[in-house]
């Protein structure tokens, strides 16, 4: 078998191969023999069947057989013994051969390059320290009583906090635009749930009031015609509402399942959730940093084919959370302009990681892998049918694995970097989050 390699543009590549035809005659012929004492044509005994009509009748099947798995077979050699790692499927542009003749076809495909790790040493990690306080205590006790707050009406003008009941009618350049009508729909001031500005234009407003909103969509609106367009909405005041808060008695603490009811044991179940969520936002912060870092420091060859890919998946998990919002299938154009940056880092942190893995023989321990499968099983209804369900399938299973791997290289370049802490405050750490 001959094989020569050669670089197109970019990271494709062109290999042609050359199959000797003493190789295909040779099998081609052995399995001739074998249906000859095998197969059954009618007016012959079996066993008996004359080699020239087992050719008439399955030469050219037997020999298209061999063709393709040596193509297939060969492909996989050359690729070994040439230490060429793919990037994408190849496409095979295969020759004509006639019997008696060298068989010949090549392959287009997209490679991923070597590349060397940048020293870790060199990357600088700062890893924020914070502390839960009484303060953070409080307020989340506050929020708490919000959450569970009673409306009741207000004859005064609206302020932060307070909820609104309004109708509204929007218009771009005074035409009329799809969800541009809501009736007796609730706001609720300072939540940002609306569009910027949206709610700030309604404070001060009383029942009964009217009044002309004018706020800018977003230039990343998920309808794309709306986007960074101006509108104006005529909005009508029903009523002005004030939060009452509940007590914070044995009632309301029971009510988030502490059993005995006071609020000692209740700020300590929070202190223990807020410090979960403390070290998640730490966690999170260092290995934004450490992708960050290792992205700058290695610039790497992206094959079109990974890029293409993550496209393409980016789009239709996006197609589906809008989907989920109610938004039709017709309604969402997308352009896959707008995912190409993301998807290239998404290519790019997938190479380093797979390098770093493979450099420093990183396996994913069983049982961090078992309790990160109980951990996003815990949100289901049952949560040990979903950690079976995982463990059912090995491909399932990888999808963890692959979490688990990529916390691994996470640990492990904080290990090895330049780490300084800086400290914090939890509300800060949350604030980010958002």
């Amino acid at each position: 078998m001959q094989v020569s390699v050669e670089a197109t543009e970019g990271l494709e590549r062109r290999m042609k191969v050359t199959i000797p035809a003493e190789q295909i005659e040779s099998e081609v012929n052995s399995r001739l023999k074998s249906l000859v004492r095998t197969v059954r044509i009618k007016g012959f005994r079996p066993g008996k069947v004359p080699m020239s009509v087992v050719v008439n009748r399955y030469g050219m099947h037997v020999r298209q057989e061999v063709l393709n798995e040596m193509t297939q077979t060969s492909f996989r050699e050359a690729i070994a013994k040439n230490d060429i790692q793919l990037a994408s499927m190849p496409r095979i542009e295969p020759q004509s051969s006639q019997t008696g003749e060298d068989f010949e076809y090549a392959a287009v495909f997209e490679v991923i390059e070597r590349f060397d790790i940048a020293p870790i040493k060199d990357i600088k990690i700062t890893k924020p320290v914070a502390e839960i306080t009484e303060q953070n205590i409080d307020n989340m006790l506050e929020n708490l009583r919000k959450q569970r707050a009673d409306w009741q009406t207000a004859d005064r003008a609206g302020e932060k906090n307070d909820q609104l009941v309004v109708d509204f009618h929007g218009t771009i350049e005074g035409k009329d635009f799809e969800g541009n009508e809501g009736s007796q729909v609730p706001i609720e001031l300072g939540a940002d749930k609306f569009i910027a500005g949206f709610e700030d234009q309604l404070l001060g407003a009383k029942a009964g009031d009217e009044r002309t909103v004018k706020v800018t969509f977003p230039d990343d609106y998920h309808a794309k015609d709306l986007a960074g367009k101006e509108a104006s909405f005529e909005v009508k005041i029903s009523s002005v509402s004030e939060p009452v808060l509940p007590e914070l008695d044995e009632e309301f603490i029971r009510g988030y399942d502490v059993p005995d009811g006071t609020i000692e044991s209740l700020r300590k179940e929070i202190r223990g959730s807020m410090q979960d969520e403390l070290e998640q936002a730490i966690r999170g912060n260092i290995k934004e940093q450490v992708m960050t870092a290792l992205l700058t420091a290695n610039p790497v060859e992206l094959p079109q084919a990974k890029v293409d890919e993550q496209i393409e998946l980016l789009m239709a998990q996006t197609r589906e959370t809008l989907q989920s919002k109610g938004a039709q299938f017709g309604d969402v154009e997308l352009d896959r302009v707008m995912f190409e940056v993301q998807a290239k880092k998404r290519v790019a942190l997938g190479l380093l990681t797979a390098e770093i893995i493979k450099q420093q023989n990183m396996t994913p321990a069983p049982d961090i892998v078992r309790t990160k499968v109980e951990s996003v099983s815990a949100s289901y209804d049952s949560p040990d049918e979903v950690v079976n369900w995982y463990y059912a399938d090995t491909e399932r299973l990888a999808s963890i694995e692959a979490m688990v791997l990529e916390d691994q290289v996470v640990d492990w370049v904080t290990e090895n970097a330049d780490v300084a802490e800086e400290q914090t405050t939890f509300d800060a750490m949350m604030k980010n989050l958002r």
